[in-house]
């Protein structure tokens, strides 16, 4: 594991960030306190190339852009219930690590003017003062707020592809008043039944560039959106590797950096959801290491692209 040095060149390995001091056994139903290490781990046995990076932790001043102080204090004191509903330290402990990896992995996207991963999860359900659905602190907007303060970027995107509405984001955003510069989209709404996949997957060219004047956009993959989940059901495996793929090549050639994580997935065993995620990495890879460097050069067929046009090595 090794410090960040951001680069400007064609990337030859996919920067993620973890460390041990993520983790943690909520004892609830949600796998995503537990999920960093399984990940990374399964992401190891692939044929890819990446670098593991620790995140640096956010400090309290950090949550609190995002949250009510009273609301930062009873968590990190235990006093409140976290967002597994209960009152385990070993949950608080890990929060400033996950959001940490988030925003760690913002930056070196920004930087990096491309990609880099955060393994985390439950973060969109948490709202100003207020959390639930396995999600404690906002993470995606801990980082949001982070970067819009210290002006590292004037404009940020949320595109969050789990199967769930990210109520607590956008309870945030209004609160504080962030529409002009927090551009959040879910396809809840307007997609989540197994009949539209092909006409999400058609939409998601159209979908990305919403954000092409965005400095960044946090990628929530969420793999609770496949047909088996317990909590999801409308898209099959190849349908969720094909939406990622999209995404990463859409933003690749608008050239907007991306940070992405991994959101919600509930089957059980876990290998299931782990495939999941291999496949989203696989598609990372593809697109930033695996092609050839086409930043800025936009597909011959936006409205229907399964693959780029510069194909695979």
């Amino acid at each position: 594991m090794e410090t960040s040095q951001p680069s400007r060149t064609c990337l030859t390995e996919i920067p993620v960030f973890f460390c041990e001091e993520m983790q943690a056994n909520s004892g609830g139903f949600s796998p995503s306190a537990s999920k960093p290490a399984k990940a990374l781990e399964s992401w190891q046995s692939l044929p890819i190339s990446m670098r593991v990076v620790k995140p640096d932790l956010v400090k309290r001043a950090d949550f609190e852009r995002a949250h009510h102080p009273d609301f930062v204090d009873g968590i990190l004191s235990c006093e409140l219930p976290n967002g597994f509903r209960n009152y385990d330290s070993a949950v608080a402990d890990s929060l400033p690590w996950t959001s940490g990896a988030m925003l760690s992995a913002a930056k070196e996207a920004i930087a990096n003017r491309r990609i880099a991963v955060a393994p985390v999860s439950g973060f969109h359900h948490a709202g100003y003062r207020r959390n639930g659905g396995f999600c404690t602190f906002n993470g995606l907007m801990v980082t949001a707020q982070a970067l819009l303060s210290k002006g590292l970027i004037h404009r940020v995107g949320i595109l969050d592809f789990d199967q769930h509405w990210g109520d607590g984001t956008q309870d945030i955003i209004d609160r504080l008043e962030l529409g002009e510069t927090v551009i959040h989209y879910s396809p809840t709404e307007e997609f989540s039944e197994a009949a539209k996949a092909q006409a999400f997957l058609d939409a998601i060219p159209q979908i990305v560039q919403k954000f092409v004047d965005c400095d960044l956009v946090l990628y929530q993959a969420g793999a609770d959106p496949h047909i088996d989940d317990p909590l999801g059901g409308w898209l099959t495996t190849p349908e969720l590797a094909q939406r990622d793929h999209l995404v990463f090549a859409c933003a690749k050639v608008l050239g907007i950096p991306v940070a992405w994580n991994l959101a919600g997935g509930y089957q059980t065993p876990i290998r299931l959801v782990l495939d999941i995620h291999d496949n989203t990495m696989r598609a990372c890879h593809a697109v930033y290491v695996d092609a050839a460097d086409k930043m800025g050069q936009l597909p011959r067929s936006w409205s229907r692209w399964g693959e780029p046009d510069w194909g695979k090595k």
